[in-house]
């Protein structure tokens, strides 16, 4: 299916360069970036939200002590101190 595109003229010369180097027609090119783009897409949205891209890694550790959540500023605020006297 043919389909008409309007570029600006800076455009139009890095699509002209890219398909000669490439020994490919421009229609080819825009095929290809467009695959590229389509890719990309599907990552994205394969990934709605954060956590669905984390999920697999959430509760994989085990060990270390068990306050780590509730005695976090006390934690830093002992290894600062740490490091200043070392």
């Amino acid at each position: 299916m043919g389909t008409s595109v309007r570029l600006p003229a800076r455009l139009e010369r890095l699509l002209s360069r890219i398909a000669k180097e490439r020994g490919a027609t421009k229609s080819e090119v825009i095929r290809n970036v467009l695959t590229v783009l389509e890719k990309e897409d599907q990552k994205v949205r394969g990934a709605a939200t954060p956590y669905q891209a984390m999920k697999h890694l959430i509760g994989c550790a085990s060990g270390g002590p068990s306050d780590l959540s509730t005695e976090t500023g006390k934690k830093f605020r002992e290894m600062l101190l740490r490091q200043r006297t070392a």
